[in-house]
């Protein structure tokens, strides 16, 4: 027996309208703006890096810079799939276990470059 349908014992599938709470709605929209805060406090940090650092600094900006460009574009992505989903009242796994994992292992990753590059550069 499915979520939205009833078999009785006749057999004939009922279809049965599946509600969506308006609150699902804006929690996706609460999700997409989180991501979105983030990225704007990352590129906050690139900006600052980008103005006040020197050219170490300077790469690591760019590479701050790139990730919260491919966050806000990976949330506008995420945001607008599960809006289509949610409107078309779809089954779909709306919990994201991609996102969070690569963006904290390029997050990782530029501040990794960033220490090498630090290190590296001290005689």
């Amino acid at each position: 027996m499915s979520s939205n349908t009833l078999e009785p014992s006749s057999g004939k599938r009922i279809a049965l309208p599946v509600r969506v709470e308006p609150k699902v709605f804006f929690a996706n929209e609460r999700t997409f703006l989180s991501w979105l805060n983030f990225t704007v406090v990352l590129g906050g940090l690139a900006m600052g890096l980008l103005n006040f650092g020197d050219r170490i600094g300077r790469l690591s900006a760019v590479l701050f810079t790139v990730i919260a460009m491919g966050v806000m574009l990976y949330a506008l992505y995420t945001f607008h799939w599960r809006a289509t989903k949610i409107r078309n009242r779809e089954a779909a796994p709306y919990d994201d276990r991609v996102g969070p994992t690569v963006l904290c292992i390029f997050l990782l990753a530029a501040v990794c470059i960033n220490f090498y590059l630090r290190m590296g550069n001290k005689h």
